[in-house]
């Protein structure tokens, strides 16, 4: 069992990981549309880190809802 916490472990971190990774470069990406005049494109950049930022928090905080699906 500890093997299979463990792992679940680094899976958690790496996603974590990722997805600073994913909103750094956004922002990056981002900057350089605006700099080109872009405006619209680095809008849109923003708005994928801003996601990818949330999306990292939210990883961070317990569920409100069940893990478990019903069909009905």
């Amino acid at each position: 069992m500890s093997n299979m916490m463990r792992d679940s472990q680094i899976m958690a971190q790496t996603k974590d990981e990722n997805l600073g990774y994913m909103s750094d470069m956004a922002l990056e990406l981002a900057q350089m549309a605006e700099d080109t005049g872009l405006a619209t494109l680095a809008y849109l950049f923003r708005m994928a880190a801003l996601e990818a930022s949330t999306a990292n928090s939210e990883l961070n905080e317990p569920d409100d809802l069940p893990h478990q699906v019903t069909s009905h």
